[in-house]
């Protein structure tokens, strides 16, 4: 079908009613045989209870038995739907799949309910929209029939090819192939489709890249219609082009619209000026749709799926020696860096220089009171002061950020040739609740402090006027993940308590007291497991991760997230549509930019209709979405990092190299390899020697006969015998030293044990 049900659902409301000639025109509709397709769609979904028919049209029905999540299967053949709105995970039984693959966004209705330590079970009622469009397989001849194999073992059918493709049999060995859906399985009938093309396992050139876009359908096409851009209005635009500013640009940020420019006035306010995407798009348009659809800017090794057009990227860029349209934010902080108060604007802002990492480097290694400029600094030579202004406000803010509860891991990507520009960290973690230490010289380490009181600023004020905003929160870890942690800890001989009531310190203590120790990468990594995701929500509310104890809405970046954009369209219609007093009548208006307005507003800020567009899209799932493409933004990079972790390793085979036990599990145990961070496993079928017992409370297997102990943070030397590079798995086997004579187990050492 040319639409999926659920952009199907997207353009039908619950509170008014749309023809079947109204949906055809939205969905682009133009044949015959389309137009048969949403018929037996609407059908189908009146006959479940989504929708309602009637003479005035088609409308949705809220059928609260239905529940809308994502697929989670296993290679097991286990299945998960995972919910979107953050209720407990529903285990889905084979014969309840109802055809559904791993990865689709699927309709589920609970069928049993959970108990304190069992899930509840439910069946999939309707497939809103499938993942797998395309699949990466070998072409196997089984029983007479061409079938391609998917690579994926999560998926676990099969599909039929036509014999035009048997020719990639033969490269089955060096090759896999694309194979695009022509039809999923229904009823007795089983998949279908076809070769689009052969790609190469042998890691030559970009063959890894292009792997790794085919597995997740990343084609990289953009967006391919019209794109017409408004020019931002002079009209009420502030002019800031006197005001000195600096342009703050990582070597992460390959794109100029990724940057913000930072200014400091009086000594006491600090200026921030985004690029201005919300003055040049329209809300619901085509292309703010493509954009939502989008979400996100996605990193894949050395290069970037960009979430802007390039013609929208680059109108929206700041440039240094001219003026630019932007959006502004003046922020009064107090001296322990507390935001008090703000105002935001249009502005026009001249950029005078650029500080990028080798700039930066040269300025924190520069000795106090030198004569001389380094030639990196010459370009900001005049500006120097304002520099080591900014430096002291970074460290300010940094020390305000962890001091509230923030968290930071030294727990940085590694140095992989092919991972360059996901080594540098972006300003913002996405949906991981604690930040990765940025190296010194990195300016994107500035721009995370920077942009957070600009961010809490911006939540704050939207929550205030009651907007329909996008807010990003976090919860605070659960105390007794940071307990059992605590336990952990101690039994691994690092000195930590629990507190006088009971509980585990916090888990920004908790990580500066791991720093020091032996053990601190696989602790911290532990700890990095227990925090919460950052999520998006339509709701303000807390966010641990920034410090921010009421509301954070992001638009500092709308180049990486969409989120950022939608906030930023937001706030655009603030400035230029509000109502900034009750009537014409009255002569004193208020300041509907800045936080003095807050508490005094006694009517209507926006029309029903300037707000309809943001309310209703927002009730048609927007957050769930968003927070979905998020989650597939960041398992795209997580795959990359071990793709290119496995094509690494093969240069390891044979070797015998010093390695830190990283995992522990009833199957073995996992070991990264510095100063990659390769990781490999342990089968627990490779320890000949003993009968080991997995201990899970202390993270360590344990020898029946020779009490020999592989735990957590141990040292070892492995040999790497195997490495399959396309399901990035690496056999290891441990060199075992000899036992020592009085080698023993403590007391309660023999508690929770599984064999």
């Amino acid at each position: 079908m040319k639409f999926s049900v659920a952009n199907l659902l997207d353009q039908l409301q619950a509170e008014s009613a749309v023809s079947v000639q109204e949906l055809e025109k939205k969905l682009a509709l133009k044949t015959v045989k389309e137009k048969h397709y949403l018929e037996l769609a609407l059908q189908a979904l009146e006959r479940i209870g989504l929708l309602n028919q009637a003479e005035e049209g088609i409308s949705r029905t809220n059928n609260e038995a239905l529940i809308e999540a994502r697929l989670r299967c296993s290679s097991k053949g286990f299945c998960f739907a995972l919910r979107e709105d953050g209720g407990d995970d529903v285990y889905i039984r084979d014969h309840q799949l109802n055809h559904a693959w791993n990865g689709d966004r699927v309709l589920v209705k609970v069928t049993r309910e959970g108990g304190r330590r069992r899930s509840p079970e439910g069946g999939v009622q309707c497939i809103l929209e499938r993942s797998n469009t395309t699949v990466l397989a070998q072409v196997e001849r089984q029983e007479e029939q061409l079938l391609a194999v998917p690579l994926d073992d999560r998926l676990h059918a099969s599909i039929q090819l036509q014999e035009i493709d048997a020719d990639h049999i033969e490269r089955a060995g060096e090759a896999l192939v694309e194979v695009a859906m022509d039809r999923f399985p229904i009823g007795q009938f089983p998949a279908q489709g076809h070769v689009r093309r052969s790609l190469s396992t042998k890691g030559e050139g970009n063959a890894d890249l292009e792997l790794l876009l085919a597995r997740h359908r990343l084609d990289g096409a953009g967006f391919s219609g019209r794109i017409n851009l408004k020019t931002p209005a002079a009209a009420g635009r502030e002019d800031l082009s006197e005001l000195p500013s600096i342009l703050l640009r990582g070597r992460a940020a390959d794109n100029s619209a990724a940057s913000v420019a930072v200014s400091l006035e009086g000594g006491n306010r600090l200026w921030l000026h985004i690029p201005d995407i919300g003055e040049r798009l329209s809300l619901d348009g085509p292309l703010d749709r493509w954009l939502r659809d989008q979400a996100e800017a996605i990193g894949v090794g050395n290069s970037w799926i960009p979430l802007l057009p390039a013609p929208l990227q680059e109108a929206a860029a700041l440039s240094i020696a001219q003026n630019n349209s932007a959006l502004s934010v003046a922020l009064e902080l107090s001296p322990e860096g507390e935001l008090l108060h703000y105002r935001f604007c249009r502005s026009t802002v001249r950029i005078d220089a650029e500080l990028d990492a080798n700039s930066l480097e040269a300025l924190l290694n520069r000795k106090p009171k030198a004569r001389t400029t380094p030639v990196a600094l010459k370009a900001l030579k005049e500006y120097l002061p304002l520099l080591e202004q900014l430096q002291a406000l970074v460290q300010l803010l940094r020390q305000q950020r962890l001091g509230a509860g923030s968290l930071d891991l030294d727990l940085a990507v590694p140095a992989l040739e092919a991972m360059a520009h996901q080594g540098q960290e972006l300003p913002d973690q996405r949906r991981s609740g604690w930040f990765a230490t940025a190296a010194p010289n990195n300016p994107m380490g500035w721009l995370r402090e920077l942009v957070r009181p600009a961010e809490q600023a911006l939540g704050r004020h939207l929550a205030a006027l009651e907007l329909p905003a996008l807010f990003l929160g976090q919860a605070a870890p659960d105390p007794a993940d940071l307990n059992d942690l605590v336990k952990l800890a101690v039994g691994l001989d690092v000195p930590l308590e629990l507190g006088a009531d009971g509980n585990a310190p916090a888990a920004a203590a908790l990580a500066e007291a791991f720093f020091g120790s032996k053990r601190a990468r696989v602790l911290q990594q532990q700890l990095r497991e227990a925090t919460k995701p950052v999520q998006l929500s339509a709701l303000p509310e807390a966010n641990a991760l920034a410090a921010e104890p009421l509301a954070y809405a992001p638009w500092c970046f709308p180049s990486l997230h969409y989120s950022a954009i939608w906030n930023q369209l937001l706030l655009v219609t603030l400035l230029t549509e509000a109502k900034d007093r009750p009537s014409v009548r009255h002569k004193s208006r208020l300041d509907l930019s800045a936080d003095s307005c807050h508490g005094q507003i006694e009517w209507a800020l926006l029309t029903a209709s300037q707000l309809a567009p943001f309310q209703e899209t927002i009730a048609n799932g927007l957050v769930n979405r968003l927070n979905g493409r998020s989650r597939f933004a960041d398992e795209v990079e997580a795959d990359g990092l071990a793709l290119f972790r496995a094509r690494q390793a093969e240069s390891l085979l044979g070797q015998t190299l010093p390695g830190v036990i990283s995992g522990i599990q009833s199957y073995g145990f996992f070991v990264e390899l510095p100063p990659t961070q390769v990781e490999g496993l342990v089968h627990v079928s490779s320890l000949k020697d003993d009968w080991y017992e997995y201990r899970s409370r202390q993270h360590r297997l344990v020898g029946r006969k020779n009490r020999r102990t592989y735990k957590l943070g141990d040292p070892v030397e492995v040999e790497v015998l195997k490495v399959d590079v396309l399901r990035h798995q690496i056999d290891l086997a441990v060199l075992q030293p000899e036992i020592e004579p009085d080698a023993q187990l403590s007391d309660d050492d023999g508690e929770d044990e599984e064999s």
